[in-house]
């Protein structure tokens, strides 16, 4: 059974000047998830990621469509969905004036619960912080704010967890960790979905859904998708490499070329047999100096980026 499933789920916001069409949020999204899958929904700021989640956690309505967790109705059932799923906004939410201690017992009240009842799913995480156990919550790291808001999401042992952007804004030791962290619960048999902006934490997935102005671009496994990606892909630079990203973008045999940091990527025709010396020797022939040219494989991001076409 999908542990949670979405159909044609349909969102709009009314635009702040009353002239303005209707902002689409969403735009008819469906997929499903498996149980015990770490699904993730990739894209940028304002692609729905939030609207999608908070809509699956019953905390907003959908305009059209439906969706289920664990079986169980968003609308109809939502006291039931409420108390088989975790969630972790995007944002700090917890009481910034009570300390981790406190913080983590009024939520384990909330669902008649105690840390001790649920300390085998948190122990791990729970280790990491519990030494600044009676520090005040406001007054903790971004790294140390996320463990504690993970602890109080998986207090009451739910089946789903809901994770909105939950590396957003720590740094990179933390990231690993949290991913690390993950990786335990889902051994816990916890079907977790995340949202992130980082294309890097994509192949850390079971599966993804690539997001973009409220659609879905594509849902596959990273390795999949990568798979898919049109053309050979080559990482170009030269000593003008913005006169380099013009002239490649001329070639005949070029699908797509952009920047990417201090090169450019570009995808070539597959059947163009396009060799390096090929790619080399058009280019040095168009007077770019300093030119190299190496074929690479496509990340999550080139395939992201190929799909905006």
């Amino acid at each position: 059974m999908a542990a949670v499933t979405a159909e044609n789920i349909r969102k709009t916001y009314l635009p702040l000047d009353k002239k303005d069409a209707k902002i689409i949020a969403l735009d008819n999204i469906s997929f499903s998830v498996e149980e015990g899958q770490v699904f993730g929904i990739i894209g940028p700021d304002g692609a729905g990621k939030t609207s999608l989640f908070r809509i699956l956690t019953t905390l907003l309505l959908p305009d059209s469509g439906t969706a289920s967790v664990l079986g169980k109705d968003i609308v109809k059932d939502y006291e039931a969905v409420r108390n088989s799923i975790g969630y972790m906004p995007g944002r700090f939410s917890l009481y910034q004036d009570l300390t981790i201690e406190e913080n983590l017992n009024f939520f384990a009240t909330l669902f008649g619960t105690t840390i001790q009842e649920s300390y085998y799913l948190i122990k791990d995480i729970y280790e990491q912080i519990e030494p600044f156990k009676k520090r005040r919550a406001g007054q903790l790291s971004g790294g140390m704010k996320q463990k504690l808001a993970l602890c109080c999401a998986l207090i009451h042992k739910p089946s789903v967890l809901f994770l909105d952007e939950p590396t957003t804004g720590v740094d990179a030791v933390s990231r690993k960790e949290f991913w690390e962290m993950l990786d335990r619960l889902k051994k816990q048999k916890i079907t977790i979905l995340v949202s992130t902006p980082y294309m890097d934490e994509a192949s850390l997935c079971d599966k993804i859904a690539l997001m973009l102005g409220g659609k879905i671009l594509s849902i596959d496994t990273p390795a999949n998708i990568e798979k898919a990606y049109p053309g050979d892909l080559y990482s170009l630079k030269s000593d003008k490499i913005y006169k380099l990203l013009l002239d490649v973008r001329k070639y005949e045999q070029t699908i797509s070329a952009f920047s990417f940091g201090q090169y450019v990527h570009a995808s070539f025709k597959r059947n163009a047999a396009t060799t390096e010396a090929d790619v080399q020797k058009y280019l040095e022939e168009q007077g770019n100096t300093g030119v190299e040219v190496k074929k690479i494989a496509p990340t999550i991001e080139d395939c992201f980026i190929s799909l905006l076409k």
